[in-house]
Formats: C-alpha cells, sequence, structure tokens
C-alpha cells in the first residue's frame, strides 16, 4: 500500500526527475523582458523629451541672442536715421540760406551789372543828340545793336536766376486777359511792323486767375519769339473758352520746329536749327525767351504745350483758369490838359544819384533836351541845392538805391514836403521785383527800369510834364 501510496504520490509530482521550476523561470524572464521593455520605452521617452527640452532651452537661448543682435542694429539704424534727418534738416536749412543769399546777391549784382550798361546807354543818346557825322552814327548804331543784347542777356540771365531762387511770387488776381493781349500786341506792332509782318488778337472778353505782370511777361516772350522767327505773315494772339478753361494761343507763320527739337527748345542759350534761314539767323535771340516761359508757365501754374509744322508755323498754347465775364470798365474821360507846346524845353529837373558816370550821362541828355537841371548824390545834397540855391524843380529823376542805405522814394517824399506840392517823380531802379513795382506805384511815381532807354524817359518825362 505504501508502495502504492507512494506511486499515487509520485504519480501527482511528476515523473521522477523532472523540474517545473525553468517554465516558472521562463515565464518570470518574459515578464521581466516586458517590464524591462517598458522601463526602456518610458526612458526613451523621458530621454526624448529632456531632450526636447534641451533642444528648444538652446533655441530660445540663440532667438535671444538674435533678437539682442537686431536690437542693437535697430538702434544703430535709429541713430543713424537721426543723424541723417539732422543732417537733411541742416542741409535743407543752409540751401534755404543759400537761396535767400543768392536773391540778395542777385538784386545787387544786377544794380551793379545794369549800372555802366544805363550809363553807357544814356551816354550813347547825348552823343548821337551832339551831332555826329553819318559814319559816326553808324558806328553809335552798332553800339546801341550791342547794348540792345547785352541787355537782354542780363536780364533774361537774372530772371532765371530768380525764378530758380523762388523769388519772383505770383500775387494772384483777376486779369482782362483781352485787354492784357492788345497792351502786348500794341508793344510789338512797330517790331512786327519793321519786319514786314501783321501781328493782331482775336477771341472774346475773358477774364482768367493769374499774376497779371507775370503773365504778361509771358506773353511777351512768346510773342517776340514767333516774331523773331517768322520771316512773312505775321502773329496772331488769340483766346477760346473750353468749359471752365480758357486757352491762350500764339500762333505764327514761321520757320516751325523740327520734332528732334522739341525738348532743346526749352534749354538755356539754345535757338533751334536757323542756319539754313539767313535772315532768321541774322536776328534770332540768345536762346533764353523759351526757357523764361516755361518757368513762368510752371511758377504760375498754367499749362503750356505747343504744336509745330516745320517750314508752315508753330502754335504755343498756355491753359488757365477762367472766370465770370465781367463788364468793361468804362474808358476814362479824355483829359483836358494839354502840352505846354515847349516839350522839354525849360522843364527844371533834379536828379538824385549816386554813380558819377549815370549823373554825368543823364546830366549831358538833359541838358541836350534843353532842360534845366540840378543834381545831388543823396537826401542832404538835394535839400542843400534847393536851399541854396533857392532851387524849384518841376521833376524829380531819383535813382531808387543810394549810398547810406538811403532810397530815392525818400528823397521824393522829403523835395515834395520842402516845395508843399506833390512833384512828379520818376524812380529809376535795376531791382525788377514787383514789390518794389508797387511801393513805386503807391507812392505816387512811375517807374522806369535800368537800363533806361532814353526815347522811353524822354516820352515819360513830356508826360509828366504836360
Amino acid at each position: 500500500m505504501t508502495g502504492e501510496a507512494g506511486g499515487i504520490v509520485l504519480g501527482t509530482l511528476g515523473p521522477i526527475g523532472e523540474d517545473p521550476r525553468p517554465e516558472r523561470d521562463s515565464e518570470a524572464v518574459r515578464r521581466l523582458e516586458l517590464v524591462n521593455t517598458a522601463l526602456m520605452r518610458r526612458v526613451e521617452q523621458v530621454t526624448d523629451r529632456q531632450a526636447n527640452a534641451y533642444s528648444l532651452f538652446e533655441t530660445a537661448i540663440h532667438l535671444e541672442a538674435q533678437v539682442r543682435k537686431r536690437t542693437g542694429e535697430l538702434s544703430q539704424a535709429l541713430k543713424r536715421v537721426e543723424q541723417t534727418s539732422r543732417e537733411n534738416v541742416a542741409a535743407r536749412e543752409a540751401a534755404d540760406l543759400a537761396n535767400r543769399s543768392k536773391t540778395k546777391f542777385l538784386a545787387a549784382a544786377g544794380h551793379d551789372v545794369l549800372q555802366p550798361l544805363n550809363a553807357a546807354r544814356l551816354s550813347l543818346s547825348a552823343l548821337e543828340a551832339s551831332g555826329i557825322p553819318p559814319e559816326g552814327r553808324r558806328f553809335a548804331a552798332s553800339i546801341d545793336k550791342a547794348l540792345d543784347t547785352m541787355e537782354e542777356l542780363i536780364s533774361s540771365v537774372l530772371d532765371i536766376a530768380r525764378l530758380d531762387a523762388g523769388a519772383m511770387k505770383p500775387e494772384f488776381s483777376d486779369v482782362a486777359l483781352d485787354e492784357l493781349l492788345e497792351s502786348v500786341a500794341a508793344e510789338f506792332e512797330p517790331l512786327a511792323h519793321r519786319k514786314g509782318l501783321v501781328i493782331r488778337t482775336a477771341g472774346p472778353r475773358v477774364h482768367v486767375r493769374s499774376d497779371p505782370a507775370l503773365l504778361k511777361r509771358l506773353v511777351s516772350n512768346l510773342v517776340s519769339n514767333a516774331i523773331r522767327y517768322t520771316v512773312s505773315g505775321g502773329v496772331l494772339v488769340g483766346t477760346r473758352r473750353r468749359g471752365e478753361m480758357v486757352r491762350l494761343d500764339v500762333c505764327d507763320t514761321g520757320i516751325g520746329i523740327a520734332p528732334d527739337q522739341y525738348e532743346p527748345i526749352f534749354q538755356e542759350f539754345h535757338r533751334g536749327r536757323v542756319a539754313g534761314n539767313p535772315e532768321v539767323a541774322h536776328g534770332a535771340g540768345l536762346g533764353l525767351g523759351l526757357s523764361i516761359v516755361r518757368r513762368l508757365a510752371e511758377a504760375l501754374g498754367h499749362s503750356l504745350d505747343f504744336r509745330s509744322v516745320e517750314g508752315r508755323g508753330t502754335v504755343f498754347s498756355l491753359t488757365l483758369r477762367g472766370l465770370a465775364d465781367r463788364p468793361r470798365a468804362a474808358p476814362p474821360p479824355p483829359s483836358t490838359i494839354r502840352p505846354s507846346g515847349f516839350g522839354l524845353a525849360y522843364l527844371k529837373v533834379l536828379v538824385v544819384e549816386n554813380e558819377p558816370d549815370v549823373m554825368q550821362a543823364t546830366l549831358a541828355l538833359l541838358e541836350r533836351w534843353s532842360c534845366t537841371v540840378r543834381t545831388a548824390q543823396d537826401m542832404r545834397q538835394a535839400l542843400e541845392v534847393m536851399t541854396r540855391e533857392r532851387f524849384r524843380p518841376d521833376m524829380i529823376l531819383a535813382d531808387h538805391r543810394l549810398d547810406g542805405g538811403q532810397v530815392g522814394l525818400d528823397v521824393v517824399e522829403a523835395v515834395r514836403a520842402m516845395t508843399g506840392r506833390a512833384l512828379p517823380a520818376i524812380v529809376l531802379t535795376a531791382d525788377y521785383s514787383e514789390a518794389t513795382a508797387r511801393l513805386v506805384a503807391a507812392s505816387g511815381c512811375e517807374l522806369l527800369r535800368k537800363p533806361v532807354k532814353p526815347a522811353e524817359l524822354r516820352a515819360l518825362l513830356a508826360h509828366l510834364a504836360a
């Protein structure tokens, strides 16, 4: 039984010699491998997260360094911008100062340059009136023509400089355009007649918004240019309405403009092609007229264009803003004052001039016209002459700029106060500014710009003495 019993026990435990632990160990190993795999995966995840965190940390440090670098660069750029701005402001202020100085210089230089030219013209006129022989008259005519060219050149260059410097400031008002054009045509009619040309105006009565003095100068340059480059036919200055605008046309039957010259004609000292036209070439100007025209149009804000057919003529067009029509002012009643019949003979003239050459030339010219003349260089001398010689002038002829900061208008006022009469006075000046013109007009004086043309001076003296 025992054996059986033992056999039963042995049968239950398994065959003799077999151990169940290896299976249990295998299972444990498998489980450990799973645990190890899980742990390794967890370690890898943690390591990845740490690596990512470190990478982010490095990235943040790099970005922070980049931000600091860019901030520094931006600060330097801002400093450079501020420095550049300060330099630009300083440069602009220097440019403004230079323009103001340039304007003052031009006013002074214009006066100093035109003074000897004025003296030369007056002296030449006195010489011609002294009874020179025919050969001398021919030389005098050549000198007079040279003086005309010099005057045109100097005046044009000064005009361009003043326009570029902004010294000519437009003062806009209502302008009766038809009256302005009639005035321009009347001034150029003798020149056109000498060339055998016809000049006329056409168009309705219109008013525009512009500066009357600058607009007249612009139109005068266009008309002068048209006459200069026209051999036969004539010049027409016309106007027409275009809605709210007014178009002003200066048409000529001249030599025209070649297409390749359309832009160069507005450049300084460009005279176009005149070689094939001897008559035009002989009377061609200095090539400054259209340059001044363009600058004046820009200053006034008026549109300027042209069209031309070579050999047939040119039309320059100016577009201006029109205004409502206004009734034409009634003409003034005819004057009841008549000339004395003696012309300038015995006219007593007080000449106030600080330049000895100009004074001597003016004195010689007026004495040739049989005037009684006294001269002075400033206010003190003028009043002394009147007191010492008991001289009571009929007319005052005064330079605008005198020595010591005096101006001719002050002398005129003092002489008028001393005589108790509003004596007619003519102020001579090389200052072409509109401010001076208004100042002279407000003082009840007439204005003549240097260099003075003797015929113009004589006509004005006769008119004021009438």
